[in-house]
């Protein structure tokens, strides 16, 4: 077994208030110490324990890794052209889609891995240490699985999404009953979860829920995209059938807010280290994708303030949010959705977590491995770690747009 001490921390959050101060749980001049792919021991510099090898913070700010529980990013093609007819004004819709089904299609496996695993080393550069991913973006029985397949060498959770949109030209009856019965049946394997699009242009309301309750016997967890384009059922469906999290939500009537809050009212919402089995559907909002499409940005004040508990991800996907920066999430939650830096670095960390079911210990990865939990530095806590070049995680906001992420860690070994 090798340790590691990580001490001369400045400000350390750690999303435990009970190792620290506030919704953080913020250390001043602190240490970690990991023990291979463990957090094993937090507490003062002054306290902190002999290890095997010291790294020395400098007075510089460490906070977990961005937990990012929203991203499409197995895909083929481009759509630059599509993204500056929007900012010259054109409307997004959700057919958009089916130009990244078709080059998808046409791609190699190689030339999908490599441009996935591009996009996971951009990530863990800025930060990243968890990742979901979808399929979607080939609507095929053969194409899904493959996606699943080549998503799962890479990321922490894969979720299916077939029902992402009716392909070009296919009956949409006869599309949902493949993507509930033979495509579903293929992919399940090699996913934890599925997700459906519940949107005008995409999945109503009785097809997705159709959907949830299909994958649900499947015994899978299920996600729903949702309000992303208008006021709609997303929301509703996904507290009733249960679902990990709806995500979107740039239009939201006043029983939303209260339908996400009230999912949590058979148990505290969590907080580390005292997390009860998660009963509540988590309210992730997708910050850079609501810029890129010119959508209202998701309320995600009003959502705090209700009582939902919620995450932030990137959204990374080639037409709506092409960008893998969890700190351009955080600093947009700060500087334009009114969050304060805690709480958004909250969300995008132990909020992206518990939106995976991956803020116990317990939770499984795609091949079926059982993981501890993330998004917090915590004993028993996967090592997942960032260190800021800055004193502070207020600095994330302070100066948007700065490459800030000096050095990650990611299960006790150092990736940048």
């Amino acid at each position: 077994m090798t340790t590691l001490l990580i001490d001369g921390i400045g400000e350390l959050t750690t999303n435990d208030p009970g190792l620290g101060d506030g919704l953080g749980g913020r250390l001043r001049d602190a240490a970690v110490v990991l023990e291979n792919d463990r957090v094993v021991w937090v507490g003062p510099s002054a306290e902190a324990p002999a290890a095997d090898e010291r790294f020395d913070a400098a007075g510089r700010a460490v906070l977990p890794g961005w937990v990012d529980s929203h991203t499409h990013m197995v895909f083929g093609g481009d759509r630059t052209a599509e993204f500056e007819a929007r900012m010259a004004g054109e409307a997004y819709a959700a057919g958009g889609i089916n130009v990244t089904v078709e080059a998808t299609r046409a791609a190699s496996d190689r030339r999908l891995e490599a441009n996935l695993a591009r996009l996971v080393a951009e990530a863990r550069r800025g930060g990243t240490t968890t990742l979901e991913t979808k399929t979607g973006y080939g609507l095929t029985v053969a194409d899904e699985v493959r996606a699943a397949r080549i998503a799962g060498a890479h990321v922490d959770a894969v979720t299916f999404l077939g029902a992402h949109v009716v392909p070009a030209g296919e009956d949409p009856d006869v599309y949902l009953d493949l993507v509930t019965g033979a495509m579903l049946d293929a992919v399940a394997p090699h996913v934890s979860a599925v997700d459906v699009f519940c949107e005008t242009g995409a999945f109503d309301e009785g097809a997705a829920r159709r959907v949830l309750e299909t994958a649900r016997a499947a015994g899978l967890a299920t996600r729903v995209h949702g309000n992303q384009l208008g006021h709609g059922p997303g929301v509703r469906l996904a507290v009733e059938e249960g679902s990990l999290s709806v995500d979107h939500l740039g239009f939201l009537e006043d029983e939303d807010f209260d339908a996400l809050a009230g999912s949590w009212a058979a148990s505290t919402a969590p907080s580390a280290g005292t997390e009860a089995a998660r009963r509540g559907t988590v309210a992730t909002v997708l910050p850079a994708c609501d810029l890129s499409t010119r959508m209202p940005l998701a309320p995600a004040r009003r959502l705090i303030d209700a009582g939902a508990v919620v995450a932030i991800a990137s959204n990374c996907n080639p037409g709506t949010s092409y960008t893998t920066s969890m700190s351009f999430a955080v600093a947009t939650a700060v500087l334009q959705m009114g969050l304060t830096v805690q709480e958004a670095v909250r969300a995008a960390t132990l909020g992206g977590a518990i939106a995976l079911g991956a803020h116990e210990n317990g939770w499984r990865d795609p091949r079926g491995s059982a993981q501890p939990r993330v998004g917090v530095v915590a004993p028993g806590a996967r090592a997942d770690l960032q260190l800021l070049e800055a004193p502070s995680v207020t600095h994330l906001a302070y100066r948007p747009g700065v490459p800030l992420t000096a050095a990650v860690w990611r299960a006790g070994i150092r990736v940048v």
